[in-house]
């Protein structure tokens, strides 16, 4: 095998990298002239609640009696 530096081949690898590098400055500059950045619009939603929804959670409120499933002891271990 021969010395790429003794042969003169190394001018050839450094050629090779440099236009690998400027292949991709070349790629970053245009997705950075290109792409255009989206307005995204902002989202908001409706907090107020129908008279209906009141009802039903009012209900639901009165409704519910907690059922356990497991007893507790009555002294702490």
């Amino acid at each position: 095998m021969q010395n790429p530096f003794e042969s003169g081949q190394i001018k050839n690898y450094i050629l090779f990298y440099v236009g690998i590098v400027v292949i991709m400055i070349l790629f970053f500059a245009a997705t950075t002239l290109f792409n255009e950045p989206k307005k995204i619009a902002k989202k908001e939603f409706n907090t107020e609640l129908n008279t209906t929804q009141k009802t039903t959670i009012a209900e639901t409120k009165k409704e519910t009696t907690p059922k356990r499933k497991y007893k507790l002891l009555q002294k702490g271990y």
